[in-house]
Order: C-alpha cells, then structure tokens, then sequence
C-alpha cells in the first residue's frame, strides 16, 4: 500500500491538488482513499459533487462508539474513498487532537484491512505542524511527505517548517520527505525561489504546476478540473506527478 502525506499552507492548493492526484491514481486502477485532515473538511469537496460530506468528527459526537466504518467514510468521483477527520465547534476544542481522534476511530474499525485500499492519500494543513496535524509524519501512517508551494513568502516559510518537522522525526523510522510540488501562484522569480528552498532542504522540485483557469472554471460546475477538463495543462502536469510519487514509493 502506498501512503503519502501532502501538506502545505492553507489556501497554497494543496486540496486541488490532492483530489487531481487521487483521480490520476484512480485512472491508473488503483483503488484510493483520501483522508482529509483540515478542520475546513473541504478536501474531498469536488470529488462529490460539491457536496460536504459528513465529518468523522460530527459522526463521533452525534453516534459515539455505535458509529460504523460506513458512517465514517464516502465513495466519490472514480470510487475513491473519502473521509474528513473535520474540527472542533468553533472556540471550542483544539484542532490537532480532533485530528488524532479521527485516526483513533479509523484504526479502532479496521479501516485498511476492511477497504483494502492501494494508495492512501492524508491532505494536511500544514500552517500549524504540532499534535494531530503531525500524526501522519510521526505515528506511522504515510511513508512519504509532499509539500506544496508557491514562490510566496508565506508559504515558502510554511513549507521549510512541514520539512523541518518531518527532518526532525526520521530517525525514528517516520515518513521521510518525498520532494516540492510547485503550484505557481505567478510571482517573480517564482521558480528560482522554490529551487533555493528545495536545495537548502536537500531535496526536489517533483512538478510545476501551471496557474490554469481550467481548475476554477471546473469548480464553477461542482466537479473537478481532471473530471471536467482531463487533458488540460494542470491535468497533464498531476499525472505526470503521479507518476513519480509511485515510483518514489515503489522505493520504499
């Protein structure tokens, strides 16, 4: 099975760009789960139609220990298997440990043994990398971290913080970081920024990804841009992503 961790910072897209790379592995017949791990619950969004579906935190506090597997999880665009962990009542609870609960109940029913998926896919909001947020670095349940970024400031210093965070537990035999993904957001220098921070880290820029209207123009519709327009220059750009994060993860 292979598991992946995409962070990045909130709004860099990294919700787009978890949902097109679930579509591309779907394309190539492998059967995904995606785990979305942000208390905005929007990653799965356009994978159902625009439709928020219910998150395992609200499923928790409404049914307690009677909530199924079933109730927690979703079959969207392509069969992927969705779930939200989801967040706290606002002002109320912390974020992160919502998080771990939402993984508690997923490992208390069996969820790998019982879906059986063959690439499981956590989008994490990476602003903050403490408790929940982190659990897919440090607990055991990806392999490799993706970070996306753009050129701005903000999120550069996002993405060398997640890289920080994920150095600082691979001793201890945890998700190891797995390369850049630049989503271009149009800036100066932009690709020359993100490759400076990809040498201070070490590692690789894996994709470029375009700025395409096409993504907007497909969420005007309530569907994804790879359902919607699937031989675009963003939708090529993913696959060809997808690719080489199944490679790095053939090398486990």
């Amino acid at each position: 099975m292979y598991r992946f961790a995409v962070y990045g910072k909130g709004g860099i897209g990294k919700s787009t760009t978890c949902s097109a790379l679930s579509c591309a592995f779907a394309e190539m017949g492998l059967k995904v789960m995606q785990v979305g791990c942000d208390p905005k619950s929007d990653s799965t969004l356009y994978l159902h139609g625009g439709e928020r579906i219910p998150t395992m935190l609200d499923v928790l506090r409404e049914k307690r220990e009677r909530a199924t597997l079933d109730d927690l999880i979703c079959t969207g665009y392509r069969g992927i298997v969705c779930a939200e962990a989801g967040g706290p009542t606002p002002g109320l609870g912390c974020a992160g440990r919502g998080i771990a609960a939402a993984f508690e109940a997923l490992d208390e029913r069996d969820v790998f043994e019982v879906v059986k998926p063959d690439l499981v896919l956590y989008d994490v909001l990476g602003d903050v990398v403490c408790g929940g947020f982190a659990m897919p670095i440090r607990e055991g349940y990806a392999d490799r971290v993706f970070i996306v970024t753009s050129g701005e400031n903000m999120s550069i210093y996002a993405a060398a913080n997640i890289a920080m965070a994920v150095e600082n537990f691979r001793n201890r035999g945890y998700a190891s970081l797995g390369g850049l993904i630049l989503n271009r957001r149009n800036v100066p220098d932009e690709r020359e920024k993100v490759q400076t921070l990809a040498d201070d880290l070490h590692t690789e820029i894996l994709a470029d990804l375009p700025r395409d209207d096409h993504i907007s123009d497909a969420q005007d519709t309530l569907r994804g841009v790879m359902e919607v327009y699937p031989d675009c220059a963003y939708a090529q750009g993913i696959r060809a992503l997808a690719r080489r994060m199944l490679e790095m993860g053939e090398g486990q």
